[in-house]
């Protein structure tokens, strides 16, 4: 069954594509692009938007956008064609990072592991609460649903990029662009490291428990239940990551 969308589009109130801010337009497109496909915004077998759209979302030149592509499709990430039914299609996600740059990834956090968890904290408990207290149409309560059933039924290889998008869908839910663009920026800082360590069956389990938990909390607009049980599943994660990443 193909995945209910909302009214925004298959991402909601979720920024897929923030526009260019610095004199770097080259560096950042590329970044963008693989922003999009590192949170599963847009996912290998689907298509960017057309490059004339793309350029103005990103408000950049139509060559810069072409360079950017092109870049990406050397190394794999995208493939062009031409034509009616042409354009540029997601091929695969960038590789994970193998465990030995652990060290170098923690280097690059701003503010280190904890900074990261605690912005992860804040801005994930407050997307669900302010989801939670919105009143949400049939569309985007069954997003939600499908999401996490999504996640929850997720093979090993698949289950990160799953667990994103569940999150992300929170996000959209939370019906604020900025709070949706600060969830997609705490996952992009940890999905590395939680891409690094292994991923233990219990865990996974518990994980689905507090997914539905979470769900059937904003679902029933329940805020103070939606915080404290999306605190608790960040908790989770956070612990996990302190022991493995440990010195």
């Amino acid at each position: 069954m193909d995945e209910v969308t909302t009214s925004a589009g298959p991402n909601g109130g979720f920024p897929v594509f923030q526009a260019v801010r610095t004199g770097n337009a080259f560096e950042e497109t590329v970044e963008r692009i693989l922003r999009s496909v590192k949170l599963g915004a847009i996912r290998p077998g689907e298509r960017l938007p057309p490059e004339r759209e793309l350029a103005a979302q990103l408000g950049i030149s139509r060559d810069t956008l072409r360079e950017a592509i092109h870049a990406l499709a050397a190394e794999g990430i995208v493939a062009s064609t031409r034509g009616r039914s042409g354009g540029t299609r997601v091929l695969r996600r960038p590789a994970p990072p193998p465990p030995e740059r652990l060290p170098e990834l923690l280097g690059d956090l701003p503010g280190g592991l904890e900074d990261a968890l605690t912005f992860r904290h804040v801005v994930e408990t407050g997307a669900a609460e302010a989801a939670a207290r919105r009143r949400l149409g049939t569309a985007e309560r069954r997003l939600l649903t499908q999401r996490m059933d999504a996640a929850e039924h997720a093979d090993a290889a698949d289950y990160r990029i799953a667990d994103t998008r569940y999150h992300l869908a929170l996000a959209e839910l939370s019906g604020s662009t900025q709070l949706a663009a600060a969830v997609g920026e705490a996952r992009l800082r940890v999905n590395d490291l939680l891409d690094a360590i292994p991923m233990l069956e219990a865990n996974l389990r518990h994980s689905a428990e507090q997914h539905r938990l979470i769900s059937a909390s904003v679902l029933n607009g329940d805020t103070e239940t939606a915080r404290r049980a999306m605190a608790e599943h960040l908790e989770g994660t956070a612990v996990l990551l302190r022991g493995f990443l440990a010195s």
